[in-house]
């Protein structure tokens, strides 16, 4: 087996089983060196089994090449595949065609994006929306215009390669305190999709804050609000209180204006909670269950949020990213 195909795919499982971050991220930067070898290098070192003399190579991923570089597959990446559990979803996670909210290495996530594509593809995924965060979000790298537009340009040179799935240009924009959105306007008309979101002054006062959320459903340039209430439930970040808001009127907003309530398939956020979730589907409102994966292995987040929606009696016909291309196509078109 190619090492550095071992080592991803090891990384790909500790991602998906929420394993900590650093850890991981061992596996991927093995990955890493070991790619940046040539022929002779990597020869070389398969016979003196010296891999560990490599800077940033320890014991265990050391271990692993040489499993691999002799043929076989790794007793880690073999323990793993066994111990991969179904994450849920059934039905709906089998009809979801593709997943509208991840982020790459160009903000927050630990990927390159072809590396995200690729373990998109592996899924099945018939389109996948590149979502990276906007500037305003310095914490997370978000991308200034500039870096979008080059961003643009380098999805446009893989997308040959990873034919026939689509992989759609967009941003997961900052919805700001007045509900304006976190870049320029000609520029978010050029994205396949928008994810608008919340992500600052979460403890805004409840009217403030739904007339913030509204103004930047009814604006036109959103297809998804994501995780409206930017709980979060668990993890290393701690927990986090739901902002205060109207769901009466943002729901009607996101209806009204065709924009999609997501479903976040975060286990720490569980967005929106299921109380909120009935009343936007007893509203008339669409979804769209989303992974807001920042590594490969959490692209398979999905059947969490597909559970969540089966749970909550959320039927396939309402979820916009269970739509053949050709449908989802009019919809970004008429929201956007």
């Amino acid at each position: 087996m190619d090492p550095v195909a071992a080592l991803r795919e090891i990384a790909y499982y500790k991602d998906r089983a929420r394993e900590e971050s650093r850890r991981v991220m061992a596996y991927r930067r093995a990955a890493d060196i070991v790619e940046g070898l040539d022929p002779a290098q990597r020869e070389a070192l398969g016979r003196s089994g010296g891999w560990q003399s490599l800077p940033g190579i320890g014991p265990k991923t050391a271990a692993v090449i040489a499993q691999a570089w002799a043929g076989r597959d790794p007793d880690l990446l073999v323990e793993l595949r066994a111990t991969a559990g179904d994450l849920g979803g059934g039905e709906l996670r089998a009809a979801l065609k593709g997943d509208l909210h991840l982020h790459s290495n160009w903000s927050d996530g630990s990927a390159p994006i072809d590396e995200m594509m690729s373990a998109a593809q592996a899924l099945g995924h018939e389109y996948c929306a590149l979502t990276d965060h906007s500037p305003r979000l310095t914490v997370a790298n978000g991308l200034s215009a500039d870096r979008l537009r080059r961003q643009l340009d380098v999805i446009d040179e893989l997308r040959e390669r990873f034919a026939p799935m689509r992989i759609l240009t967009g941003i997961e924009v900052d919805i700001l305190d007045d509900g304006s959105l976190d870049q320029d306007a000609d520029l978010l008309a050029r994205l396949d999709v928008v994810v608008a979101s919340v992500h600052s002054k979460l403890r805004m006062e409840r009217d403030a804050m739904t007339r913030r959320m509204v103004r930047a459903v009814a604006g036109g340039q959103a297809h998804v609000l994501g995780h409206c209430t930017g709980r979060l439930v668990e993890g290393a970040r701690g927990t986090r209180p739901e902002s205060a808001f109207d769901p009466d009127q943002v729901f009607t907003a996101c209806r009204d204006h065709g924009v999609a309530v997501e479903i976040n398939s975060r286990p720490e956020r569980r967005d929106p909670p299921s109380r909120l979730l009935r009343q936007a589907l007893e509203m008339g409102c669409d979804f769209s269950i989303d992974s807001d994966a920042h590594a490969p292995g959490q692209l398979d987040f999905l059947g969490y949020g597909a559970q969540r929606a089966t749970d909550n009696g959320v039927p396939a016909a309402r979820v916009i990213n269970t739509w053949p291309w050709e449908e989802l196509s009019r919809r970004l078109t008429r929201a956007g």
